[in-house]
């Protein structure tokens, strides 16, 4: 039997890296609400994992996708969102309506096809570290293999646009420099590795309210990521660490003083450049190297719920084997 449906696909899943914010400065406020930004980002290698299977006999067969349904699960944890307020189901929706997946009424329709999209969370929640954006990213990225949608990566990051600032970056990943309200990416070259000491706490900070405690207390940004950017071309970690800069840690700052403490600690261990990583609440620290990462870790662990060594740039989602 040579059909399509014998040679498709029935499992596919994809790990996905977080990012952190090198370079984040806050322009006006839009009339939409939203703040305009520019932002230099790059993933770092603390992975969640999405994985998508069709479950029924038929729904390999492209006829039968017009009756797909969709199933969600997540081991992350009551934090995480187990129904459509997922950035992942989102981003599932959006790509069933954009290719005609799920679309016609299924009443009445005999072993109506399931796609089941289940997410493994490494990244931590509501931590300033895209986990929901690169959860989206990874859904997509998935869902567009599995259903043989054979969208380009351009026309995914178009897709991701509609569903959250950092999205159409995680599609990608790598380094990027980010404008807008952070949806309008461009790759930019950086030169070697880098090692990081991330600082993690299991409370929770809301971007939204972050930003709007960045409207009581911050205040606009002219700073420009020239230093950032030279740094990751010539590769020279040391001025890297002194470049890192974020506008939004004096809000995070403001609704909790402790992680001033923490960046602090950081510095104080050996650290060659310390912030929050965008929204917050997590830390990072900027290492000479992964071994310099690991004792800066020892010494501040008492510091965080949970303290990791990452390196970066960790490319973009990829397509694994279970």
């Amino acid at each position: 039997m040579n059909d399509r449906a014998s040679t498709s696909v029935s499992c596919v899943s994809v790990r996905v890296p977080s990012k952190v914010n090198l370079f984040l400065a806050i322009r006006d406020r839009r009339p939409d609400g939203y703040h305009e930004l520019v932002t230099v980002l790059q993933t770092v290698s603390i992975y969640d994992t999405v994985k998508a299977r069709l479950d029924s006999p038929n729904a390999a067969h492209p006829a039968a996708r017009r009756f797909m349904e969709l199933a969600f699960t997540q081991d992350g944890g009551g934090q995480v969102p187990a129904d459509d307020t997922n950035l992942a189901v989102r981003a599932a929706r959006c790509l069933m309506e954009a290719i005609g997946v799920g679309t016609s009424d299924r009443d009445g329709h005999p072993d109506v096809p399931m796609t089941r999209l289940h997410l493994s969370k490494a990244i931590p929640v509501a931590a300033g570290m895209a986990g929901g954006s690169a959860d989206a990213a990874a859904a997509l990225v998935a869902l567009n293999h599995l259903w043989e949608a054979d969208l380009d990566r351009d026309e995914l990051r178009a897709l991701a646009a509609d569903l959250g600032a950092d999205v159409p970056f995680c599609i990608g990943g790598g380094t990027a420099l980010a404008t807008g309200i952070g949806t309008a990416t461009a790759q930019v070259l950086a030169r070697g590795a880098y090692a990081w000491v991330v600082g993690i706490s299991d409370r929770p900070l809301s971007t939204a309210e972050v930003y709007r405690a960045h409207d009581e207390v911050g205040r606009r940004s002219d700073i420009e990521p020239d230093a950032v950017l030279q740094a990751l071309r010539t590769g020279d970690a040391e001025a890297l660490g002194a470049a890192l800069h974020n506008d939004l840690e004096v809000a995070a700052c403001h609704l909790r003083p402790e992680l001033a403490d923490d960046r602090a600690a950081l510095l104080d261990a050996g650290a060659l450049g310390a912030m929050v990583s965008g929204s917050g609440p997590t830390v990072v620290g900027l290492a000479e190297s992964a071994e310099h990462a690991a004792s800066i870790a020892a010494l501040v662990a008492d510091r965080f719920d949970r303290v990791e060594v990452a390196l970066s740039p960790a490319g973009g989602p990829e397509i694994v084997r279970d």
